[in-house]
């Protein structure tokens, strides 16, 4: 059934934050809400004694749209706090949409209209963008079946992704329960130089590629976005040219060790290990290959949670450099040079065994993640198209139990 397609405007309101200075901040008063609060908790806010209209004045369960850089919906859920420009407070009228339908309205109609975003540079959303989007509005009855059901798959799409943080978590204590803080070594293990344990540090190489991702037939070139997160990502990777050879030396294979030498302060010195991956896939100069030496007792598993783990990389980030205004570079040497436990093999093999286990489920529940996610697209976009056909409802509690 195709419901009638109405304005937003016609549903609610969208009323701008207020134009707070720096010389209106301070640090009693209310909160002021900025786009950085809503999208990163950990920010701190500043606050205000400034008389502002009670119109500017945000209130848990209010709905907040930033239309500036960040383009996102958000529902406040804190103490009453004074809303900054660049951010939407949005009224709807109850008598004409559900709430939970409207939020997911609007999260849909943020997706559309950010793909024709004005601006070149700081990407935003003007009023008039929303206030003349249509949205389909069902009765009442049908907003809230809608709601419910798309709710239900957020929700085990939340479940999943908290699955799988709290499983890399559990890695890390088991690493740190068995071999102890790495820089500190408490428990006295035997250290050596990271040369030691290596045969050679092999770099990549960075033609001119094509802007898009290689297809499976054709050698791609990893972007550094590949391993940024430290978990190994195949598909960022850029085409290279018709005309330009491969050089198959450079190919990535599984059980590679790779490390970014060059990045942020914050993102340099991430590091994976390749599970899998497709062929035809080269490192770039941006990315070390780390080959180890046969005749040493090294689990390379062991290394990549070593590398990664939050005091050591600290520390090999501490020894990156580079010229003003460019991104900071670990070179072979510093690398070479930097220390490492290296606890008895026996002790690694083991945690190799955990982190198999733990990888095999996080596999698991990444392809059930990629599936919910899927299941979510299709579903709201049918809703948004008035498609949806409410019969099929128990989708989410089949969903549910399966899970």
């Amino acid at each position: 059934m195709r419901y009638p397609q109405t304005a937003i405007s016609e549903v609610a309101n969208f009323n701008n934050g207020f134009p707070f200075k720096p010389s209106d901040w301070c640090s009693t008063g209310y909160k002021i809400i900025r786009i950085q609060n809503l999208s990163d908790h950990s920010k701190p806010f500043n606050r205000t004694q400034k008389e502002v209209p009670a119109r500017y004045l945000v209130k848990r369960g209010d709905i907040l749209v930033s239309w500036s850089a960040t383009i996102d919906v958000f529902e406040w859920d804190d103490e009453d706090a004074y809303l900054n420009q660049h951010i939407f407070k949005v009224d709807y009228n109850p008598h004409k949409v559900d709430k939970q339908y409207f939020k997911l309205s609007l999260k849909n109609t943020v997706r559309e209209l950010g793909k024709f975003a004005h601006g070149s540079t700081m990407k935003h959303v003007v009023k008039g963008d929303f206030d003349n989007h249509q949205i389909p509005l069902p009765p009442l009855d049908d907003q809230i079946r809608i709601a419910t059901l798309l709710s239900k798959v957020e929700n085990l799409i939340s479940r999943r992704r908290e699955q799988l943080k709290q499983l890399d978590e559990l890695l890390k204590s088991v690493f740190l329960e068995m071999f102890g803080d790495p820089v500190r070594n408490e428990k006295g293990w035997e250290t050596v130089p990271f040369s030691r344990i290596l045969k050679d540090i092999e770099s990549g190489w960075s033609p001119v590629c094509e802007t898009r991702a290689a297809s499976p037939s054709e050698w791609g070139v990893l972007k550094l976005g590949a391993i940024t997160s430290c978990v190994f990502k195949c598909d960022e990777n850029k085409a290279l040219l018709p005309d330009v050879l491969p050089i198959a030396r450079n190919e990535v294979h599984v059980g590679d060790l790779l490390f970014s030498r060059k990045n942020t302060y914050d993102l340099v010195a991430a590091c994976v290990y390749v599970f899998d991956t497709r062929a035809k896939l080269m490192i770039s100069d941006l990315i070390f290959r780390f080959v180890f030496d046969d005749d040493v007792a090294v689990n390379p598993m062991y290394i990549w949670k070593l590398l990664i783990n939050d005091s050591q990389r600290k520390k090999i980030q501490s020894f990156a450099g580079g010229a003003a205004g460019s991104m900071p570079n670990i070179s072979k040497a510093n690398l070479k040079n930097i220390v490492i436990p290296l606890p008895p093999l026996e002790l690694q093999n083991r945690f190799e065994a955990i982190v198999a286990k733990v990888e095999a489920l996080k596999a698991h529940y990444n392809m059930s993640l990629i599936n919910l996610e899927s299941l979510y697209g299709t579903i709201s976009q049918k809703a948004f198209k008035g498609e949806l056909d409410l019969s099929r409802v128990l989708l989410a509690k089949q969903g549910e139990q399966a899970d």
